[in-house]
């Protein structure tokens, strides 16, 4: 009882001592979350990996809302997708490739690279037994636990010139699906009482393949799935510097620390639901509209659910229209183009043009009953995000909402690499170290008995 009271007092303690005037933020000129006034992000590096644009300047100064592009070493990622999709084939090592060396890759050059990719894929015999002893509700926390041990297995861990940085690189992109698949299916029997099944990666499957076919079996998926999966790879690999677990990533490596920890920090940042948790979010929303709506193509009940939920009296209360909006982007997410023109051609395929169309719908609603939120006083320009498909996707693909995160991770492992390998060959390196300024008052110290 008395510990229990102490704890409470704690706890009480903490709404005082964490409570600090907004006006001092202004006061000091803080950039809260790292942001400008006009919320655009405050430039703290340059990148030569990838852009992420979503306005541009005017003459006066003023923010002008564009159609947002994405660049992966100054190439459009739609260019990169339609230019793989024409010909017919894959491009998620293509596009690894191109974020970690900053050039396409020849075909040979390709085909060596998807080689050491799939040599690289398996496990460590200890690596997999000891996935196989885990416990836990997250597979995001696995994986952070799987890669942090991979330091053991390396020969050089804390080596950090280029040459090492490259194969520490590859090796944890490769062992990434194989982590997350191994780590569902031991949570999959010790949750569920599902039988265990530890499938090996198949040399001759593509990155996306190898990962369905650890998940779901051999003949388990389409050619439409695995071209879809690796869509969704190539648009999640990279986002900037400055989402927050890259730079989480590039801050830890300005230490120079090992890479292990490093990524560790990543898979961290991406773990929270404001981040890579966001389509798991989406998707719970919609379930709750399909349940609770009656009419799919009412959009006037639509809008009702919708402005429940920016009135925080629907799903979770938090008054967010999950999916909708982006830090950056204003008028359109390339990303959410690519991926519902595909999520398009998947629901046909699995009888899913209902769910889909009232999905669209939603989409449609929610960007008109934002911008008119509070009798139109919300000028604030906004669109759908990728995460208000992927989770779609995986659904209908008939992934586990278990693994929607870790999927996330899969991808953006190869952007964390490229940061961090930036990061560390800059020809002036400094410890990314910002500042905060202390606004508590100054207190003495009490002796013991008298207080």
């Amino acid at each position: 009882m008395k510990e229990e009271l102490l704890i409470y007092k704690l706890s009480e303690t903490i709404k005082k001592t964490s409570q600090i005037d907004k006006e001092l933020f202004t006061k000091y000129n803080v950039k809260r979350g790292l942001r400008n006034e006009d919320h655009t992000g405050v430039l703290v590096g340059l990148t030569r990996i990838g852009d992420v644009v979503g306005y541009e300047r005017t003459e006066d100064g003023q923010l002008k809302a564009i159609p947002g592009k994405l660049y992966y070493r100054g190439i459009d990622v739609e260019e990169l997708v339609h230019g793989i999709q024409s010909e017919n084939r894959l491009g998620f090592e293509e596009t690894a490739f191109l974020l970690l060396s900053g050039y396409l890759p020849t075909k040979d050059e390709l085909g060596t690279f998807k080689k050491i990719l799939n040599e690289a894929m398996p496990l460590q015999h200890q690596a997999t037994m000891n996935i196989m002893a885990l416990k836990g509700h997250d597979i995001m926390n696995i994986l952070a636990r799987c890669v942090l041990e991979q330091y053991i297995y390396d020969e050089d861990p804390d080596n950090i010139s280029r040459d090492n940085l490259i194969r520490q690189s590859i090796n944890l992109v490769s062992k990434f699906p194989t982590i997350i698949a191994y780590a569902y299916n031991v949570l999959r029997h010790h949750e569920k009482g599902r039988s265990l099944h530890v499938r090996h990666p198949d040399e001759n499957f593509s990155f996306a393949e190898n990962f369905l076919f650890m998940i779901k079996g051999k003949g388990q998926y389409t050619p439409l799935e695995i071209k879809i999966l690796d869509l969704a790879l190539i648009l999640h690999a990279e986002h900037g510097g400055g989402n927050n677990s890259t730079f989480s990533v590039r801050v830890t490596s300005s230490t120079e620390t090992d890479t292990y920890s490093s990524i560790a920090a990543g898979i961290g940042s991406l773990k929270g639901p404001l981040h890579g948790g966001a389509n798991l979010k989406v998707m719970g929303m919609i379930k709750e509209m399909r349940e609770n709506i009656n009419d799919w193509t009412d959009a006037d009940e639509i809008d009702q659910y919708l402005k429940k939920l920016l009135n925080k009296e629907a799903y979770d209360k938090t008054g967010l229209i999950y999916g909708i909006g982006h830090a950056v982007y204003t008028i359109s997410d390339p990303r959410a183009i690519l991926l519902k023109d595909m999520a398009r051609e998947l629901a046909k395929e699995k009888g899913l043009e209902k769910e889909f169309a009232f999905q669209e719908l939603i989409e449609q609603r929610a960007v008109e009953v934002f911008m008119n939120y509070k009798n139109g006083n919300n000028n604030k320009q906004v669109c759908v995000n990728v995460d208000f498909y992927s989770g779609f996707v995986y659904e209908a693909i008939g992934i586990p909402k278990e693994v929607y995160t870790p999927i996330f991770a899969m991808a953006r492992i190869v952007g964390w690499c490229a940061h961090r390998i930036e990061e560390l060959n800059f020809t002036s390196k400094r410890i990314i170290r910002p500042a905060y300024k202390n606004v508590n008052e100054i207190q003495q110290f009490i002796p013991l008995e008298k207080r």
